[in-house]
């Protein structure tokens, strides 16, 4: 469950704080799009 978080959460929102797409500090929404996590700030 643990690796899933990372894999699934974890690793695209931290990819998505780098690119600056979204920014850190914000509240950040998750919804599922198409069988896909999407990040939404």
């Amino acid at each position: 469950m643990k690796r899933a978080i990372q894999q699934q959460i974890e690793n695209p929102l931290a990819q998505q704080i780098l690119s600056g797409e979204l920014v850190p500090g914000k509240v950040i929404r998750l919804e599922v799009n198409e069988d896909r996590i999407v990040a939404v700030q």
